[in-house]
């Protein structure tokens, strides 16, 4: 992988993962936008959250996702390198991951926490599903600039989540903190369901 990539204008470029996700993470909360906007209603503003989170939100929304977006047109997909498979493999996981979670952010029940579905794997799948998606196309286009991009992702999700967790105890309360117990904050198999009364 060279430091300076050879970047190429072409049809059969990154961009085209890039679109799909951006859609997978996305429609779903047309379709769905008066259950997803009534789902955001009680959620805090952007002038409330810390610095730390708010500086987070930037980097990945105003920074990360412009700037892959805008570089993927130029990075080429090159036939026939195991990095490109291995690539595909990892964004196609990230697209799967960002669809059953819009959709589910977009039907799921108002009153209680989203726990089902891929929220049963982790608590913050969209962001899984992002940084996985820079880290797929980082192997598929052999692109460093991407795999960077999914660290610097990765570093600010972890300043923001532990502030959004909180807001989710506060709205949803002890249903929120059972959920917290026995689902991991990335990926992984959720713990089973201790007993009322357990310690």
């Amino acid at each position: 992988m060279p430091l300076v990539p050879d970047l190429e204008f072409g049809l059969w470029n990154a961009w085209i993962i890039v679109v799909i996700f951006l859609g997978a993470s996305f429609l779903p909360f047309f379709a769905g936008g008066k259950k997803a906007d009534a789902r955001m209603e009680d959620e805090p503003g952007f002038k409330e959250f810390s610095t730390g989170t708010r500086v987070a939100f930037i980097v990945d929304h105003l920074v990360l996702m412009p700037l892959t977006l805008i570089n993927s047109f130029f990075v080429p997909l090159e036939q026939g390198n195991w990095w490109l498979y291995s690539g595909l493999i990892v964004s196609a996981v990230a697209i799967v991951m960002a669809l059953a979670a819009s959709i589910s952010f977009a039907t799921a029940p108002l009153d209680r926490p989203m726990t089902d579905g891929v929220y049963a794997i982790s608590r913050h799948p969209m962001y899984v599903a992002g940084i996985l998606v820079y880290a797929g196309v980082g192997l598929a286009g052999a692109s460093w600039i991407f795999l960077a991009c999914a660290v610097v992702d990765f570093v600010a999700w972890q300043i923001a989540v532990p502030e959004e967790e909180r807001n989710m105890v506060a709205k949803y309360g002890t249903p929120y903190e059972d959920y917290m117990r026995r689902t991991p904050r990335w990926i992984g198999l959720q713990k089973a369901k201790q007993a009322v009364g357990a310690s």
